[in-house]
């Protein structure tokens, strides 16, 4: 377990050897994202945690099969008795420390795609982490920013897809703010079914509380930008994601003390509608040697709200 902090106040802890995963992210004590209880961390249990890394892959692929290029492969479940496989390899490993100072942490992951590892994943890959926590203006604001990158070190091209899976803390009148274009409609494992305009108890814009609303659903066209205020936290919070991830999932099981914002490259089995024919899913390749980024970034004030709609992450 490590810990990142700056002179404001905010503090980053992190797992390398549960998921790369971030386990409580405070200012002043208070938490921004949802703080990980010891019991997760005795488990190792990573679905527990403030936050985890999606690499290769986000979300579901359908029935752990994956056909690319006229083949099909055959993917190790990785979730218990669930049909599919999900989230991709980082989540489950151990990474390790590359870099370390008071205010940055650097993260790599390793996949060498041979004997049981190429069931998780069948081309080789190398992954980086990074958590930085700039200085803040004051100490009632705290701001992190985390970059993920996968680097293709194989001989072949592959289908890739990066994401972010924070949790933020949520009750009856936290309210949850995004723009977005359309959503999914799933199937009872979670696959996407069809594209539809979003409905009226679905749309957060303009920002409203989520509890009562039970999601697990891909929402396409996204601003890249969300907020969320919680009274009981005390925080205004803005999340922003750069350009490479233009799908979110918002994963708020009906009554949940958390809600799911997650920034990802994809929507959900990419790969496989992709080889049916699908457009506009977010596929994407990578070719040998080549290398991909995504950055998140939460910002967090109190008592002050952040302007809506928020401001999407820099160009």
């Amino acid at each position: 377990m490590l810990e990142i902090a700056n002179r404001s106040g905010a503090a980053c802890r992190i797992a390398p050897e549960l998921g790369g995963a971030i386990v409580a992210f405070a200012s002043r004590g208070r938490a921004i994202l949802r703080p990980t209880p010891e019991s997760a961390l005795a488990d190792r249990d990573v679905r527990a945690t403030s936050c985890y890394p999606l690499v290769p892959y986000s979300n579901r692929i359908a029935n752990a099969r994956l056909s690319f290029a006229g083949r099909e492969y055959v993917l190790a479940r990785n979730f218990g008795d669930h049909p599919h496989a999900i989230h991709g390899v980082g989540w489950q490993r151990a990474w390790h420390v590359r870099q370390a100072t008071s205010q940055r942490l650097r993260l790599a992951l390793v996949h060498d795609a041979r004997g049981v590892n190429a069931t998780a994943w069948p081309w080789p890959f190398d992954a980086t982490l990074t958590f930085e926590l700039p200085e803040s203006a004051d100490d009632r604001s705290a701001v992190l920013v985390t970059t993920l990158t996968i680097t293709n070190t194989g001989a072949s091209p592959f289908p890739f897809g990066l994401g972010f899976h924070p949790f933020f803390p949520r009750d009856a009148r936290t309210e949850t703010g995004f723009v977005a274009a359309t959503v999914y409609e799933n199937d009872a494992t979670q696959l996407p079914l069809r594209r539809v305009a979003i409905p009226p108890a679905w749309q957060f814009d303009p920002p409203r509380p989520s509890s009562g609303t039970d999601l697990d659903n891909v929402f396409t066209g996204w601003r890249g930008a969300a907020t969320l205020v919680d009274e009981a936290t005390g925080f205004a919070t803005a999340l922003a994601a750069d350009r490479a991830c233009r799908y979110l999932v918002v994963y708020a099981p009906r009554d949940a003390p958390f809600i799911a914002l997650e920034p990802v490259t994809h929507e959900t089995d990419a790969f496989n509608r992709h080889a049916r024919g699908s457009a506009g899913t977010g596929f994407r390749t990578l070719p040998p040697g080549a290398s991909f980024s995504c950055t998140m970034r939460i910002a967090a004030s109190a008592p002050d709200r952040p302007a809506y709609p928020a401001t999407s992450f820099p160009s």
